[in-house]
């Protein structure tokens, strides 16, 4: 599997969304239908009419309802011990729904006794009628992960415990070019701190066999300007609805920026949204991503990774970061699928491989697949907020994840 075919593969999908009939998505945005959730039930109804609280309806104003969901939970962290997580989703339209994209905002923040936390926030706001589009990801974090190495082909007892401080910050700007696409620019900054083993005796440099970022307590620094192209058919990024997505994201890190090294990127994102019924959840969802470094040697944490994408939701069934390389190329699929007509419980099947390229060869030489079941309830009907359970299983590896809203 070489990157040029890869590389022109994501580069022919775009025409691919563009080509799909009228009736799928060449809708114009003032013409978008609004999901009716006329005999649905969700979590906040269910809790309403048990405690027979009667919340008065406010009067309604376009773009200023905000719909909220929250959901605390434990995950483990690597090293030992659990961290408390809580996840708080709000939607809210800033225009007419039926010309202008659900806006969010995520907050989940996580923590432990052990000084491990996790403070991340990010935000996709569409202006009225998707003139603009405007998208943060911030976070701050002290949270240790293991490390493979380069490539694939260690084995999976052969790790190393590493801890750092991480501060990011990821913002663009996007302005509607015709009905769907758009186009913009923006700055991405990534800045990992006090480097270092979670053993004193152990080497980072010596155990990945890369010198760029690896030396025992350093820090790596990579900020620049993006170019980014965005297509994007779904009216509701927490749920959603048949349509379709693709980002191209180009990155050049700077030194005169204060990168410590001159490097670029090149991210590609697509997916599509096949629904087989007007009535109900019963969508089959694609994702592909490719993800490539090039010019010179990026800092180790900041080389792709399995689950390292800009929205950390891609390898269900593999530990986090497990896979690294200059290069990786990551496809899913998952089948979406109501159990109650009412929309309060459904199902998801999935399946996934990706694959990095090898340090000596620069080829990808293995791929990796995994799979699971997942189970669905309805949270907010409004915003079509769901709570995920998934259980993710690959060689050698296996776990359960808990999210508010679809992994993609």
């Amino acid at each position: 599997m070489s990157k040029g075919l890869i590389i022109c593969f994501c580069f022919l999908i775009p025409y691919r969304l563009w080509a799909q009939t009228p009736k799928d998505m060449l809708i114009a945005p003032a013409s978008t239908v609004v999901k009716d959730t006329t005999g649905q039930r969700d979590l906040i109804g269910i809790f309403l009419k048990a405690t027979h609280i009667h919340i008065k309806k406010p009067t309604r104003v376009e773009g200023k309802r905000v719909y909220y969901s929250l959901l605390p939970l434990s995950t483990s962290v690597p090293g030992g011990g659990n961290a408390i997580v809580t996840s708080t989703t709000a939607g809210f339209y800033l225009g007419d729904r039926k010309g202008t994209y659900l806006s969010t905002i995520t907050f989940s923040p996580g923590f432990n006794l052990r000084g491990a936390f996790n403070f991340p926030v990010r935000a996709n706001i569409w202006s009225p009628n998707n003139a603009w589009n405007y998208q943060v990801d911030t976070r701050f974090s002290i949270y240790p992960q293991y490390t493979w190495g380069l490539g694939a082909g260690q084995k999976e007892d052969s790790k190393m415990l590493i801890r750092y401080q991480y501060y990011r910050l990821y913002m663009s700007v996007y302005k509607r070019i015709r009905p769907y696409l758009l186009a913009g620019f923006g700055y991405d900054l990534d800045y990992h701190m006090n480097i270092r083993p979670g053993v004193d005796s152990l080497d980072l440099q010596k155990f990945s066999g890369y010198k760029y970022g690896t030396a025992t307590n350093s820090s790596s620094f990579s900020g620049g300007p993006t170019l980014n192209l965005l297509i994007d058919t779904r009216n509701n990024s927490i749920n959603p609805l048949p349509g379709a997505y693709f980002n191209l994201v180009y990155r050049a890190n700077l030194k005169f920026l204060g990168s410590n090294t001159d490097w670029h990127s090149l991210y590609l994102d697509a997916r599509k949204y096949i629904a087989f019924s007007k009535k109900g959840q019963n969508v089959l969802a694609l994702w592909s991503y490719f993800w490539t470094t090039m010019g010179s040697n990026p800092p180790y944490l900041s080389l792709p990774a399995i689950g390292g994408e800009p929205y950390q939701r891609s390898g269900r069934g593999f530990y986090s970061g497990r896979y690294i390389g200059k290069s990786l190329f990551y496809a899913e699929a998952e089948y979406r699928r109501d159990i109650t007509d009412d929309g309060l419980f459904g199902y998801v099947l999935f399946a996934n491989f990706n694959s990095v390229t090898e340090p000596g060869t620069h080829q990808f030489a293995y791929i990796h697949p995994a799979a699971g079941p997942g189970l669905r309830i309805k949270f907010n009907k409004h915003s079509g907020s769901n709570i995920g359970i998934d259980f993710g299983v690959s060689k050698g590896y296996y776990s359960f994840y808990v999210n508010l809203g679809e992994t993609f």
